[in-house]
Protein backbone atom coordinates (compact mmCIF):
# COMPACT_ATOMS: atom_id res chain seq x y z
CA UNK A 1 0.00 0.00 0.00
CA UNK A 2 1.42 3.39 -0.97
CA UNK A 3 1.90 6.10 1.63
CA UNK A 4 -0.93 8.21 0.22
CA UNK A 5 -3.26 5.19 -0.03
CA UNK A 6 -2.42 4.49 3.60
CA UNK A 7 -3.38 8.07 4.47
CA UNK A 8 -6.82 7.44 2.95
CA UNK A 9 -7.21 4.42 5.21
CA UNK A 10 -6.17 6.49 8.23
CA UNK A 11 -8.15 9.63 7.37
CA UNK A 12 -9.81 10.89 10.52
CA UNK A 13 -12.49 12.79 8.62
CA UNK A 14 -13.57 11.69 5.14
CA UNK A 15 -16.24 12.90 2.73
CA UNK A 16 -17.92 10.21 0.63
CA UNK A 17 -19.97 11.12 -2.43
CA UNK A 18 -22.22 8.70 -4.31
CA UNK A 19 -24.02 9.38 -7.58
CA UNK A 20 -27.58 8.71 -8.68
CA UNK A 21 -26.63 5.91 -11.05
CA UNK A 22 -25.11 3.97 -8.14
CA UNK A 23 -28.25 4.28 -6.02
CA UNK A 24 -30.97 3.45 -8.54
CA UNK A 25 -31.98 0.52 -10.67
CA UNK A 26 -32.56 0.39 -14.41
CA UNK A 27 -36.18 1.44 -13.85
CA UNK A 28 -35.10 4.68 -12.20
CA UNK A 29 -36.39 3.70 -8.76
CA UNK A 30 -34.25 4.13 -5.67
CA UNK A 31 -32.60 0.81 -4.82
CA UNK A 32 -32.99 -0.04 -1.16
CA UNK A 33 -30.30 -2.70 -1.52
CA UNK A 34 -27.82 -0.13 -2.85
CA UNK A 35 -28.55 2.22 0.03
CA UNK A 36 -28.08 -0.59 2.56
CA UNK A 37 -24.78 -1.67 0.99
CA UNK A 38 -23.44 1.86 1.26
CA UNK A 39 -24.68 2.16 4.84
CA UNK A 40 -22.90 -1.07 5.76
CA UNK A 41 -19.60 0.30 4.42
CA UNK A 42 -19.89 3.70 6.06
CA UNK A 43 -20.99 2.21 9.37
CA UNK A 44 -17.87 0.04 9.27
CA UNK A 45 -15.67 3.10 8.75
CA UNK A 46 -17.35 4.91 11.63
CA UNK A 47 -16.83 1.86 13.85
CA UNK A 48 -13.09 2.46 13.39
CA UNK A 49 -13.48 5.84 15.08
CA UNK A 50 -13.40 7.84 11.85
CA UNK A 51 -15.85 10.61 10.94
CA UNK A 52 -17.79 10.53 7.68
CA UNK A 53 -19.82 13.11 5.79
CA UNK A 54 -21.98 11.60 3.05
CA UNK A 55 -22.83 13.68 -0.01
CA UNK A 56 -25.55 11.92 -1.94
CA UNK A 57 -27.29 12.42 -5.23
CA UNK A 58 -30.58 10.71 -5.92
CA UNK A 59 -33.34 13.05 -4.72
CA UNK A 60 -34.78 13.63 -8.17
CA UNK A 61 -34.27 9.98 -9.13
CA UNK A 62 -36.01 8.88 -5.93
CA UNK A 63 -38.96 11.13 -6.72
CA UNK A 64 -39.59 9.81 -10.23
CA UNK A 65 -41.68 6.83 -9.20
CA UNK A 66 -43.87 8.63 -6.60
CA UNK A 67 -44.46 11.41 -9.12
CA UNK A 68 -45.27 8.95 -11.91
CA UNK A 69 -42.52 10.31 -14.17
CA UNK A 70 -40.68 8.02 -16.62
CA UNK A 71 -37.51 10.13 -16.89
CA UNK A 72 -35.72 13.01 -15.20
CA UNK A 73 -37.70 16.26 -15.73
CA UNK A 74 -36.18 18.74 -18.15
CA UNK A 75 -37.89 21.88 -16.84
CA UNK A 76 -36.74 23.47 -13.58
CA UNK A 77 -40.13 23.68 -11.86
CA UNK A 78 -40.89 19.97 -12.30
CA UNK A 79 -37.36 19.04 -11.27
CA UNK A 80 -37.79 21.09 -8.09
CA UNK A 81 -41.11 19.41 -7.31
CA UNK A 82 -39.66 15.95 -7.96
CA UNK A 83 -36.68 16.70 -5.74
CA UNK A 84 -38.98 17.85 -2.95
CA UNK A 85 -40.81 14.52 -3.00
CA UNK A 86 -37.70 12.44 -3.60
CA UNK A 87 -35.62 14.00 -0.85
CA UNK A 88 -37.97 12.62 1.77
CA UNK A 89 -37.87 9.17 0.18
CA UNK A 90 -34.09 9.26 -0.01
CA UNK A 91 -33.47 10.36 3.57
CA UNK A 92 -36.02 7.87 4.89
CA UNK A 93 -34.14 5.06 3.14
CA UNK A 94 -30.84 6.21 4.60
CA UNK A 95 -32.33 6.64 8.08
CA UNK A 96 -33.68 3.09 8.05
CA UNK A 97 -30.43 1.61 6.72
CA UNK A 98 -28.22 3.37 9.25
CA UNK A 99 -30.61 2.70 12.11
CA UNK A 100 -29.70 -0.97 11.75
CA UNK A 101 -26.16 0.06 12.76
CA UNK A 102 -27.24 2.40 15.54
CA UNK A 103 -26.20 5.47 13.52
CA UNK A 104 -28.23 8.67 13.62
CA UNK A 105 -28.29 10.72 10.42
CA UNK A 106 -28.88 14.43 9.90
CA UNK A 107 -29.96 16.03 6.63
CA UNK A 108 -28.06 19.07 5.31
CA UNK A 109 -29.38 20.78 2.16
CA UNK A 110 -27.19 23.41 0.51
CA UNK A 111 -27.25 25.91 -2.32
CA UNK A 112 -24.35 27.95 -3.64
CA UNK A 113 -25.86 31.10 -2.16
CA UNK A 114 -25.77 29.49 1.28
CA UNK A 115 -22.02 29.20 0.99
CA UNK A 116 -21.19 32.43 -0.83
CA UNK A 117 -21.83 34.74 2.10
CA UNK A 118 -19.63 34.84 5.17
CA UNK A 119 -22.36 34.33 7.76
CA UNK A 120 -23.96 31.46 5.83
CA UNK A 121 -20.60 29.76 5.31
CA UNK A 122 -19.75 30.05 9.00
CA UNK A 123 -23.17 28.69 9.94
CA UNK A 124 -22.68 25.67 7.67
CA UNK A 125 -19.21 25.00 9.07
CA UNK A 126 -20.50 25.26 12.64
CA UNK A 127 -23.42 22.94 11.89
CA UNK A 128 -21.19 20.28 10.30
CA UNK A 129 -18.72 20.36 13.17
CA UNK A 130 -21.44 20.07 15.79
CA UNK A 131 -23.16 17.19 14.01
CA UNK A 132 -19.85 15.31 13.79
CA UNK A 133 -19.00 16.06 17.42
CA UNK A 134 -22.36 14.61 18.45
CA UNK A 135 -21.70 11.44 16.47
CA UNK A 136 -24.33 12.21 13.82
CA UNK A 137 -23.72 11.29 10.19
CA UNK A 138 -24.42 14.38 8.03
CA UNK A 139 -26.13 13.49 4.75
CA UNK A 140 -25.70 16.31 2.28
CA UNK A 141 -27.48 17.09 -0.96
CA UNK A 142 -27.96 20.16 -3.08
CA UNK A 143 -31.24 21.83 -2.22
CA UNK A 144 -32.78 21.08 -5.62
CA UNK A 145 -36.25 22.03 -4.40
CA UNK A 146 -35.27 25.72 -4.29
CA UNK A 147 -32.15 25.84 -6.47
CA UNK A 148 -32.26 27.77 -9.73
CA UNK A 149 -29.94 27.95 -12.70
CA UNK A 150 -28.31 30.99 -11.11
CA UNK A 151 -27.54 29.51 -7.71
CA UNK A 152 -27.15 25.76 -8.12
CA UNK A 153 -23.86 23.91 -7.87
CA UNK A 154 -24.82 21.91 -10.96
CA UNK A 155 -23.53 18.56 -9.78
CA UNK A 156 -22.85 16.87 -6.48
CA UNK A 157 -19.26 15.99 -7.38
CA UNK A 158 -18.27 19.62 -7.06
CA UNK A 159 -20.53 20.02 -4.03
CA UNK A 160 -18.70 17.13 -2.37
CA UNK A 161 -15.31 18.75 -2.98
CA UNK A 162 -16.51 22.02 -1.54
CA UNK A 163 -18.01 20.26 1.48
CA UNK A 164 -14.64 18.55 1.95
CA UNK A 165 -13.01 21.97 2.17
CA UNK A 166 -15.56 23.42 4.58
CA UNK A 167 -15.25 20.48 7.02
CA UNK A 168 -11.46 20.29 6.58
CA UNK A 169 -11.67 16.66 5.49
CA UNK A 170 -8.56 14.51 5.25
CA UNK A 171 -9.82 12.66 2.17
CA UNK A 172 -12.58 12.66 -0.44
CA UNK A 173 -13.93 9.46 -2.01
CA UNK A 174 -16.06 9.83 -5.14
CA UNK A 175 -18.16 6.74 -5.82
CA UNK A 176 -19.59 6.31 -9.30
CA UNK A 177 -20.55 3.70 -11.90
CA UNK A 178 -17.03 3.38 -13.33
CA UNK A 179 -14.00 2.01 -11.53
CA UNK A 180 -11.70 4.97 -12.07
CA UNK A 181 -10.29 7.34 -14.65
CA UNK A 182 -9.29 5.70 -17.94
CA UNK A 183 -6.94 6.78 -20.70
CA UNK A 184 -9.99 6.67 -23.01
CA UNK A 185 -13.70 5.98 -22.57
CA UNK A 186 -14.13 2.67 -20.70
CA UNK A 187 -14.75 -0.12 -23.20
CA UNK A 188 -12.66 1.57 -25.86
CA UNK A 189 -9.97 -0.71 -27.27
CA UNK A 190 -6.71 -0.08 -25.46
CA UNK A 191 -8.27 1.98 -22.67
CA UNK A 192 -6.43 1.51 -19.38
CA UNK A 193 -7.29 2.57 -15.87
CA UNK A 194 -5.04 5.29 -14.46
CA UNK A 195 -3.88 4.19 -11.02
CA UNK A 196 -2.60 7.52 -9.67
CA UNK A 197 -2.56 11.16 -10.76
CA UNK A 198 0.12 13.40 -9.29
CA UNK A 199 -0.70 16.58 -11.20
CA UNK A 200 -3.29 17.81 -13.74
CA UNK A 201 -0.60 17.71 -16.44
CA UNK A 202 -0.71 13.92 -16.38
CA UNK A 203 -4.29 13.77 -17.69
CA UNK A 204 -4.22 16.60 -20.21
CA UNK A 205 -4.89 14.28 -23.14
CA UNK A 206 -7.55 12.08 -21.54
CA UNK A 207 -10.94 12.14 -23.28
CA UNK A 208 -13.58 12.85 -20.64
CA UNK A 209 -16.31 14.20 -22.92
CA UNK A 210 -18.78 11.40 -22.23
CA UNK A 211 -21.77 12.57 -20.16
CA UNK A 212 -23.14 10.87 -17.09
CA UNK A 213 -26.21 8.67 -16.90
CA UNK A 214 -29.74 9.80 -17.71
CA UNK A 215 -30.52 10.05 -13.99
CA UNK A 216 -27.45 12.07 -13.06
CA UNK A 217 -26.13 15.51 -13.97
CA UNK A 218 -22.41 14.81 -13.87
CA UNK A 219 -19.85 12.95 -15.90
CA UNK A 220 -16.11 12.44 -15.74
CA UNK A 221 -15.53 16.15 -16.34
CA UNK A 222 -17.33 17.07 -13.12
CA UNK A 223 -15.35 14.47 -11.22
CA UNK A 224 -12.07 15.89 -12.46
CA UNK A 225 -13.27 19.36 -11.50
CA UNK A 226 -14.10 18.05 -8.04
CA UNK A 227 -10.70 16.38 -7.78
CA UNK A 228 -9.05 19.67 -8.77
CA UNK A 229 -10.92 21.64 -6.11
CA UNK A 230 -10.07 19.15 -3.38
CA UNK A 231 -6.45 18.42 -4.30
CA UNK A 232 -5.55 22.10 -4.64
CA UNK A 233 -6.96 22.46 -1.13
CA UNK A 234 -4.63 19.77 0.19
CA UNK A 235 -7.16 16.92 0.17
CA UNK A 236 -6.38 13.59 -1.51
CA UNK A 237 -9.14 12.10 -3.67
CA UNK A 238 -10.06 8.56 -4.71
CA UNK A 239 -12.39 7.99 -7.65
CA UNK A 240 -13.80 4.46 -7.58
CA UNK A 241 -16.87 2.39 -8.35
CA UNK A 242 -19.58 2.09 -5.72
CA UNK A 243 -19.02 -1.69 -5.28
CA UNK A 244 -15.39 -0.87 -4.40
CA UNK A 245 -16.34 1.60 -1.66
CA UNK A 246 -14.97 -0.49 1.20
CA UNK A 247 -11.67 -1.10 -0.59
CA UNK A 248 -11.32 2.58 -1.51
CA UNK A 249 -11.87 3.69 2.08
CA UNK A 250 -9.44 1.03 3.30
CA UNK A 251 -6.69 2.42 1.08
CA UNK A 252 -6.53 -0.59 -1.21
CA UNK A 253 -5.40 -0.19 -4.81
CA UNK A 254 -8.73 0.43 -6.50
CA UNK A 255 -9.95 3.30 -8.62
CA UNK A 256 -7.79 6.33 -9.31
CA UNK A 257 -5.93 8.19 -6.59
CA UNK A 258 -5.46 11.94 -7.04
CA UNK A 259 -2.59 13.26 -4.95
CA UNK A 260 -3.05 16.51 -3.03
CA UNK A 261 -1.19 19.36 -4.70
CA UNK A 262 -2.01 22.35 -2.47
CA UNK A 263 -1.86 23.35 1.16
CA UNK A 264 -4.62 22.75 3.64
CA UNK A 265 -5.29 26.40 4.37
CA UNK A 266 -8.66 26.61 2.66
CA UNK A 267 -11.27 29.08 3.87
CA UNK A 268 -14.66 30.07 2.55
CA UNK A 269 -12.81 31.78 -0.31
CA UNK A 270 -12.49 28.33 -1.89
CA UNK A 271 -16.25 28.44 -2.23
CA UNK A 272 -15.99 31.86 -3.79
CA UNK A 273 -13.48 30.67 -6.37
CA UNK A 274 -15.29 27.50 -7.38
CA UNK A 275 -18.96 27.67 -6.39
CA UNK A 276 -20.29 31.19 -6.48
CA UNK A 277 -22.08 32.51 -9.56
CA UNK A 278 -21.08 36.15 -9.70
CA UNK A 279 -23.79 38.81 -9.83
CA UNK A 280 -21.82 41.56 -11.51
CA UNK A 281 -18.46 42.92 -12.60
CA UNK A 282 -16.19 45.66 -11.33
CA UNK A 283 -13.59 46.91 -13.83
CA UNK A 284 -10.35 48.15 -12.29
CA UNK A 285 -7.42 50.12 -13.65
CA UNK A 286 -3.94 48.69 -14.24
CA UNK A 287 -2.60 49.77 -10.86
CA UNK A 288 -5.45 48.18 -8.94
CA UNK A 289 -5.12 45.00 -11.03
CA UNK A 290 -1.44 44.71 -10.07
CA UNK A 291 -2.24 45.21 -6.40
CA UNK A 292 -4.99 42.61 -6.49
CA UNK A 293 -2.81 40.03 -8.23
CA UNK A 294 -0.13 40.54 -5.60
CA UNK A 295 -2.71 40.42 -2.78
CA UNK A 296 -1.19 43.64 -1.48
CA UNK A 297 -4.35 45.64 -0.91
CA UNK A 298 -8.12 45.77 -0.82
CA UNK A 299 -9.98 47.22 -3.78
CA UNK A 300 -10.61 50.92 -3.25
CA UNK A 301 -13.11 52.95 -5.23
CA UNK A 302 -10.28 55.07 -6.63
CA UNK A 303 -9.09 52.10 -8.71
CA UNK A 304 -12.50 51.37 -10.25
CA UNK A 305 -13.30 52.49 -13.80
CA UNK A 306 -16.65 50.78 -14.43
CA UNK A 307 -19.40 48.86 -12.64
CA UNK A 308 -21.59 46.35 -14.48
CA UNK A 309 -24.55 44.24 -13.43
CA UNK A 310 -26.95 44.42 -10.50
CA UNK A 311 -25.61 43.20 -7.18
CA UNK A 312 -26.14 43.89 -3.52
CA UNK A 313 -23.58 44.29 -0.77
CA UNK A 314 -22.22 40.88 0.21
CA UNK A 315 -22.79 39.25 -3.18
CA UNK A 316 -19.93 37.82 -5.29
CA UNK A 317 -18.54 39.88 -8.15
CA UNK A 318 -15.75 39.46 -10.68
CA UNK A 319 -12.94 42.00 -10.64
CA UNK A 320 -11.50 42.42 -14.13
CA UNK A 321 -8.53 44.36 -15.41
CA UNK A 322 -8.46 46.88 -18.24
CA UNK A 323 -7.72 44.07 -20.72
CA UNK A 324 -10.90 42.18 -19.76
CA UNK A 325 -9.09 39.43 -17.84
CA UNK A 326 -10.65 38.27 -14.57
CA UNK A 327 -8.11 39.23 -11.92
CA UNK A 328 -9.97 38.22 -8.79
CA UNK A 329 -13.37 37.41 -7.36
CA UNK A 330 -14.71 38.99 -4.21
CA UNK A 331 -17.68 39.83 -2.04
CA UNK A 332 -18.85 43.36 -2.76
CA UNK A 333 -18.86 45.74 0.18
CA UNK A 334 -21.48 47.93 -1.48
CA UNK A 335 -24.35 47.53 -3.93
CA UNK A 336 -23.90 48.17 -7.65
CA UNK A 337 -25.78 51.47 -7.40
CA UNK A 338 -23.53 52.63 -4.57
CA UNK A 339 -20.40 51.44 -6.38
CA UNK A 340 -21.34 53.51 -9.44
CA UNK A 341 -21.43 56.70 -7.36
CA UNK A 342 -18.13 55.77 -5.67
CA UNK A 343 -16.01 54.72 -8.65
CA UNK A 344 -12.83 56.68 -9.25
CA UNK A 345 -13.09 58.65 -6.00
CA UNK A 346 -10.46 58.63 -3.25
CA UNK A 347 -11.38 57.71 0.31
CA UNK A 348 -11.09 61.33 1.45
CA UNK A 349 -13.40 62.55 -1.33
CA UNK A 350 -15.90 59.80 -0.54
CA UNK A 351 -15.91 60.85 3.09
CA UNK A 352 -16.45 64.50 2.20
CA UNK A 353 -19.09 63.97 -0.49
CA UNK A 354 -21.01 60.90 0.67
CA UNK A 355 -20.22 60.49 4.33
CA UNK A 356 -18.19 58.21 6.57
CA UNK A 357 -20.17 55.11 5.59
CA UNK A 358 -18.71 55.26 2.07
CA UNK A 359 -15.09 55.80 3.15
CA UNK A 360 -14.36 52.06 3.02
CA UNK A 361 -13.10 49.39 0.60
CA UNK A 362 -15.32 48.28 -2.25
CA UNK A 363 -13.93 44.77 -1.72
CA UNK A 364 -11.85 44.01 1.37
CA UNK A 365 -8.67 41.98 0.96
CA UNK A 366 -10.08 39.32 3.30
CA UNK A 367 -13.10 38.94 1.00
CA UNK A 368 -11.36 38.30 -2.31
CA UNK A 369 -9.50 35.50 -4.01
CA UNK A 370 -7.11 35.88 -6.92
CA UNK A 371 -8.28 33.78 -9.87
Amino acid sequence: MSEVRESIAQARRVVVKIGSSSLTGADGRLSGAAVRRLADVIAGVRAEGRQVVLVTSGAIAAGLSPMGLPTRPKDLATAQATASVGQGVLVAAYSAAFEDHGVTVGQVLLTAVDMARRSHYNNAQRAFNRLLDLGVLPIVNENDAVATDEIRFGDNDRLAALVATVVHADALVLLTDVDGLYTAAPGTEGAERIDEVHSPDEIGGVDVSKRGSALGTGGMITKLEAASIATTSGISVVLASAPSAADALAGRRVGTLFHATGKRDTTRLQWLAHAARTRGTIVVDAGAARALRGRRASLLAAGVTDVRGAFEAGEPVDLIGPDGTVVARGFAGFSADEAVTMKGLSTDVLRDRLGEHFAHELVHIDDLVVM
